[in-house]
């Protein structure tokens, strides 16, 4: 058997008032209502709690009995709405890395008096979902790939256009700007580009649009590793935002339009409350930069989104 918590503040309350007037008054609810709920709860336990008479609503010996339990009941009950309540957990955001472009996004709502965030780093779009469902974190930033669970909603929020990446030496270093055009048959360094990524795929589709070729054997040794072998004379491509080891042997050249541009879309879970959650999405919603095919380039599977009005 589960007592109805309802039910049990409404014995405590008449207990308490010794009426079921005056006890419906202190909760909000009609006498009709507590009567109906002491009357469940009766039938629940089995039992008589109160006696009626013209002094108002008396304790029988069971219901003095289940007094003192029933404001256990009640008082633990308060107890855990008001810790949740009270209790100003910060904003969980997967980044995916914290020197993409997606750390500028929350960094501009912090700075904004949004809210306290907490930042998490994952695999992106694959570990996201997850982590969404099982509420390990509020919002994901990711590049969004194929369909999403029905519990799961998405908002299209920013564009990062990409640079060339090149040493000094590199004959593209000369260069103010380069086209797509001019980079058919060049070949990028891609090392992080894990297979069945989405940005794996972002990169693949550009390759394919545009006949680039993207390397990405390995090793992967991190951020130092990747800048110093690019200044040794390797090229890559990276978003304008993202923050790389300064070296002075590295070089960014401008992609003159159509500029690739890395979609970012904020994904989160359609019965998350957080209250900060609905600030965020606005916030980013109202920063989201149009989509102008005659400037920028996205996939085609991209595109209707970022096209269409934010919502």
């Amino acid at each position: 058997m589960e007592l109805d918590l309802g039910a049990v503040r409404a014995f405590v309350a008449i207990a308490e008032e010794r009426s079921f007037g005056e006890a419906a008054a202190r909760l909000g609810i009609s006498q009709q209502a507590v009567s109906k709920r002491i009357a469940r709860l009766e039938t629940d336990l089995e039992t008589v709690l109160f006696y009626r008479s013209r002094a108002g609503a008396g304790l029988t010996g069971d219901g003095r009995a289940f007094l003192p339990h029933a404001r256990s009941l009640v008082g633990l009950a308060d107890q855990a709405v008001e810790l949740l309540r009270g209790r100003r957990r910060a904003l969980r955001v997967d980044v995916l890395d914290t020197r993409l472009a997606s750390i500028d996004l929350v960094r501009g709502f912090h700075d904004a008096g949004g809210a306290d965030v907490e930042l998490i780093t994952s695999d992106g779009l694959r570990s996201g979902r997850v982590a969404l469902a099982t509420g390990a974190v509020d919002a994901v930033l990711c590049r969004l790939t194929g369909p999403l669970d029905d519990a799961l909603t998405a908002e299209p929020v920013h564009l990062e256009p990409l640079h060339v990446l090149v040493g000094r030496r590199h004959p593209l270093a000369r260069r103010e700007r380069v086209s797509l055009a001019e980079l058919a048959g060049e070949t990028f360094w891609m090392p992080g580009n894990v297979e069945g990524s989405e940005w794996e795929e972002f990169y693949r589709l550009l390759g394919e649009e545009f006949g680039l070729r993207m390397d990405t054997s390995g090793p992967d040794f991190g951020y130092e590793h990747y800048v110093e072998t690019v200044a040794a004379g390797r090229a890559s491509l990276a978003g304008d935002a993202t923050r790389l080891p300064w070296h002075p042997g590295l070089v960014r050249v401008p992609i003159t339009p159509p500029v690739p541009a890395y979609p970012w879309w904020l994904l989160r879970h359609r019965q998350n409350r957080h209250p900060a959650l609905a600030a965020f999405t606005r916030h980013l919603a109202a920063r989201r930069p149009a989509f102008d095919p005659a400037r920028l380039w996205l996939p085609e599977s991209d595109r209707p989104a970022f096209t269409a009005p934010p919502r």
